[in-house]
């Protein structure tokens, strides 16, 4: 299996077919696993890279504090080590989109253009029941697990009686999840917030929300019209987990984007 050893972590990583690079970035507890539907699309065109995040499925998980900005200089290496200096595409979805915004700010020489799926350029939690619902989280796992955990949120992602085979799998998949490593994950949600930054990013951006995502459409359209350069598309009937939803409606947007953007000529 592909590792590349960076500041003593072993990440692991994939490569899929030829020409421009895309980077996907997973969101929390999730792994490589779920950009499936997008790799079988887009490395007919591109190349295609996902890897684990650090403390995620297959890449090492050191027990220390862990930071959106950490996770952006791992992404950042990650691709220098594989690409060296090319620019690439960066898609990333909810704590993943929270990544490419700090990468992109932190290191734009490595965007050509950005992608953010369901997740925001802060973490925000006005009410009372909103730092209930943080701390519940962590609480649950401690007394029982990720299994109970992941039975939980399945339900509330995949909603409709004919998405038993997506909930089974989530079910399946999240629950290998390290309990250490995903509430590392988890604590470094609180107090992240590069709002005030967005009028820096200057590469095409396109911004990716689901209909019944947790934050409100209106959010989406908010910081949207923060960015210079970006667009906003809606993917209907569909929750937070939008690439495995509704895998189809989301690589037709991102590839009608990236045409736009890419040297890649029909």
């Amino acid at each position: 299996m592909p590792y590349r050893l960076i500041e003593k972590t072993q990440f692991y990583y994939e490569l899929h077919g030829e020409g421009e690079a895309l980077v996907f970035i997973h969101g929390l507890g999730a792994s490589t696993q779920d950009w499936e539907a997008q790799v079988a699309f887009f490395e007919k065109k591109y190349q295609v890279i996902t890897f684990d995040l650090r403390g995620h499925g297959k890449t090492d998980k050191p027990e220390e504090p862990y930071s959106v900005q950490l996770f952006a200089i791992d992404v950042a290496n990650v691709i220098r080590s594989l690409l060296g200096e090319r620019t690439v595409h960066i898609i990333g979805h909810s704590l993943g989109g929270m990544v490419a915004f700090q990468l992109t700010l932190d290191s734009p020489e490595l965007v050509k253009t950005l992608t953010i799926i369901n997740s925001a350029p802060a973490v925000i939690l006005p009410r009372m029941r909103d730092h209930l619902f943080f701390y519940m989280r962590m609480i649950n796992i401690k007394l029982f697990g990720m299994h109970a955990l992941a039975a939980h949120l399945a339900k509330l992602l995949f909603p409709r009686p004919e998405q038993e085979n997506l909930r089974e799998v989530f079910i399946k998949r999240w629950s290998e999840n390290d309990p250490k490593a995903y509430l590392n994950s988890l604590r470094m949600f609180r107090g992240w917030n590069v709002m005030h930054r967005l009028t820096e990013i200057k590469c095409p951006t396109l911004i990716v929300t689901a209909d019944h995502d947790y934050s409100p459409i209106t959010f989406k359209e908010l910081y949207t019209k923060l960015i210079p350069n970006a667009e906003l598309a809606v993917i209907k009937n569909s929750w937070h987990m939008t690439n495995l939803d509704q895998p189809d409606a989301l690589n037709v947007a991102l590839n009608n984007f990236l045409e736009k953007h890419s040297g890649i000529i029909e």
